[in-house]
């Protein structure tokens, strides 16, 4: 077994991952080629804390480039003979835990008007990436972005302030949707598929935050005891703000964190939106994790015998790749599942709360540094 901070990884048989031989991982075999061409073409993934690499993961890549699987069995068996998996176990003996996400899909106008007024902004010229060496005392280590105005470094204005007006008349506008509660959504997804009244279908991705750390709203409205901690949910918060039209400001001004975006392709609209790896994400088969921790590309297997309702009645268990990472997804054993796009993505992953069993795929020349 070997230890890292907060947390273990513990060696085990691939026989030894419950529900290992009932998944097909065959759709994995693109991804896994996309994400080769972004490290060999673009340049590797930033490595996480564990210690694992974009070169540790090449070879790998290099062996799937031409592969394709023609039964679930040859597909496993192809990771069988690579990889050596690793159980995450977390030190204060609390179980992992999943969420989900999902791309929404917002409509939308070239142009505000009565019914179209809520802004989706792009990256303001003023907001700077921040570093251990630009970084100002009085912010938190937490603040990635900050205000460069006049030679000064600060806090950059957060979410009451900027629907206050704030970036008003900086020609920052993207488009103007029509509901404050579902771009708030989108900001929590960080990306969406905007629909125009003529039909036309556009994407916007995640490009920076106001750096403000993220508030969950959720968390408020139980906390003061609007919503029962085991009822939360993305379609009960939805229907308390529909109930409460006059405290939506006061509730989403609680989360400070604010999102721009950039515009993205939608060339593909059955492909999944581009994320933080820089590859298309695949419904079902993209993992969120925590990128201080864990690099992008890296397979892990997921089980989780109470999540039921994203395979038909059946418990969760399922390799993943990690392709994208958020604010809320914190921790070795932590992960947001990718449902795909659209109304009925959205109804899977706003019930999503599980816990679940996390194991990590090393392909076998860097395994020996944990064994």
């Amino acid at each position: 077994m070997s230890d890292a901070t907060g947390f273990a990884l513990q060696a085990v048989s691939f026989d030894g991952l419950k529900g290992w031989g009932d998944d097909d991982p065959s759709s994995l075999f693109e991804v896994l080629d996309a994400c080769r061409r972004h490290i060999s073409e673009i340049k590797p993934y930033r490595t996480g804390s564990l210690g694992l690499t974009a070169i540790d993961l090449l070879p790998l890549l290099e062996e799937a480039k031409d592969f394709r699987p023609s039964s679930a069995q040859e597909a496993r068996t192809f990771f069988e003979k690579r990889c050596q998996p690793f159980r995450i176990i977390r030190t204060d003996g609390a179980n992992g835990f999943v969420t989900a996400f999902y791309e929404p899909e917002l409509e939308v106008s070239d142009r505000p008007d009565a019914i179209f007024r809520f802004p989706i902004y792009r990256r303001p010229d003023d907001l700077i990436d921040l570093d251990d060496q630009n970084r100002p005392a009085e912010l938190d280590g937490s603040y990635a972005f900050a205000r460069l105005q006049d030679g000064v470094i600060e806090a950059y204005p957060d979410r009451r302030a900027i629907d206050q007006g704030y970036l008003d008349g900086r020609d920052l506008e993207i488009g103007w949707a029509k509901s404050k509660v579902d771009l708030f959504f989108v900001h929590v997804q960080g990306a969406a598929r905007l629909r125009y009244p003529d039909g036309r279908i556009a994407r916007i991705t995640y490009a920076a935050k106001a750096g403000h750390p993220f508030s969950a709203i959720g968390k408020l409205l139980i906390d003061r005891d609007e919503i029962e901690r085991a009822n939360i949910s993305m379609q009960s918060i939805r229907a308390w703000l529909a109930a409460h039209p006059d405290q939506v400001d006061e509730v989403l001004w609680h989360n400070r964190s604010y999102i721009f975006f950039r515009q993205a392709s939608a060339d593909d609209p059955n492909a999944g939106p581009v994320a933080a790896a820089k590859v298309p994400l695949l419904a079902g088969r993209s993992l969120a994790v925590d990128r201080l921790i864990h690099t992008f590309g890296f397979p892990f297997f997921i089980r989780s015998e109470s999540l039921t309702h994203l395979d038909a009645g059946k418990p969760f268990q399922r390799l993943m790749l990690a392709l994208d990472t958020g604010s809320a997804i914190v921790g070795p054993a932590r992960g947001d599942i990718f449902t795909g796009s659209g109304y009925a993505a959205g109804e899977l992953a706003g019930t999503v709360r599980n816990d679940a069993d996390f194991a990590i795929l090393v392909p076998n020349a860097a395994a020996a540094r944990f064994l």
